[in-house]
């Protein structure tokens, strides 16, 4: 049975690489709030709050930029002079984390509780 469900993803294969190209993305690696993340077009990724409202267009420093089959590769030295475009799509609070103090033998007891605020960006055109 195995053998029989390798030979049918071969074919599968095979008709692709017969019929249209399969379409390539362009894959890059941007910088925002000091940290480092690897994005593709159409990719919702969560960053720390940007201070924007949502469907706005923000730009970001781009690294890398390479396709799927690493026929291109362009790096920056420290940033490319490209941008990433993306919009904004949410401003939202994550999730909740509790901070607690104390100390021994004083009862004393502290309990705090913190929610970083975080953007949702829809990762548009990489040139």
């Amino acid at each position: 049975m195995v053998v029989k469900k390798i030979t049918k993803e071969k074919k599968t294969v095979k008709e692709k690489k017969e019929g249209e190209k399969k379409e390539e993305f362009l894959r890059a690696v941007i910088k925002t709030g000091g940290k480092e993340y690897l994005v593709k077009q159409g990719d919702e990724i969560i960053v720390d709050y940007l201070g924007k409202e949502p469907k706005t267009k923000v730009e970001f420093a781009t690294l890398a930029i390479f396709d799927e089959k690493g026929e291109r590769l362009d790096l920056g030295k420290p940033e490319l002079e490209k941008k990433v475009k993306g919009e904004i799509v949410e401003n939202f609070k994550g999730k909740k984390i509790r901070v607690a103090k104390f100390k021994a033998k004083v009862r004393y007891r502290r309990v705090k509780g913190f929610r970083q605020i975080l953007t949702k960006v829809r990762i548009g055109e990489i040139n």
